[in-house]
């Protein structure tokens, strides 16, 4: 199976426009053969906390009309945005869809990071789910830096762990290049990272959108300028 892992900047609270700059990716990962695609966090809104804590208006449902054009991309996609909750504030979750745009599952971030904690409310279980053939795992950013959380999804037989993160120029670059490689070698995993490149709320993305196999060696790697997807290919067993 080819999974791509994106890269972009996002228009700051702005549903339409992300959705359209997500699925003009999500078809050039189709065209380069991937069967999924996976986003950096906080894709449809940017990471424009103050904004989502004030609207509502940012705020998705599971099958929000607004990702239809997501959904149509002909490609599974893994998007990380707020959604809506039963309770006062929306959840920073992952939403997985199949080529056909069905709804796989979600994910909610269980480790909010700092300012986060102001307007998210946490997640309570991990995220898995199988296609084809494949089992993945799914964290959010801050999720990565437990290794125990990581860890759950390898013994449950996942074979891919997909990261939806925000990485930052300075200290982020840093993190980033110490967490993945590390987290795919010590679990044998592949490991999935999508980030933001350029301008994310009080940060700017640093990119490099990035697949590591599971010895922790890199099989594609975005650089730190430009919107993109790097695709690689990922081996059921």
């Amino acid at each position: 199976m080819k999974i791509a892992a994106a890269q972009l900047s996002c228009a700051p609270a702005d549903v339409p426009a992300n959705v359209g700059r997500v699925a003009a990716l999500a078809g050039q990962a189709r065209e380069q053969g991937a069967e999924l695609v996976v986003f950096p966090e906080l894709v449809l809104t940017g990471y424009e906390l103050e904004a989502i804590r004030a609207d509502p208006g940012l705020w998705l449902d599971a099958d929000d009309a607004r990702l239809d054009p997501v959904r149509a991309a002909g490609v599974a996609t893994v998007v990380n945005c707020a959604v809506r909750t039963d309770g006062p504030r929306p959840a920073l979750t992952t939403l997985v869809h199949d080529a056909s745009g069905a709804l796989v599952t979600s994910y909610a971030k269980q480790h909010l990071y700092e300012q986060e904690r102001d307007v998210f409310a946490a997640g309570d279980r991990d995220g898995r789910f199988e296609l084809g053939g494949v089992r993945f795992s799914l964290a959010t950013c801050f999720d990565n830096h437990f290794p125990e959380l990581c860890a759950r999804g390898a013994a449950d037989g996942c074979r891919v762990h997909l990261a939806s993160s925000l990485y930052g120029t300075g200290d982020g670059i840093r993190e980033r290049a110490a967490v993945y490689p590390a987290l795919a070698a010590g679990l044998g995993m592949y490991v999935v990272l999508a980030n933001h490149v350029g301008p994310a709320g009080p940060w700017t993305g640093c990119g490099g959108a990035a697949l590591w196999g599971p010895d922790g060696l890199p099989l594609a790697e975005a650089d730190g300028t430009t919107a993109s997807v790097v695709v690689a290919e990922v081996a059921a067993a």
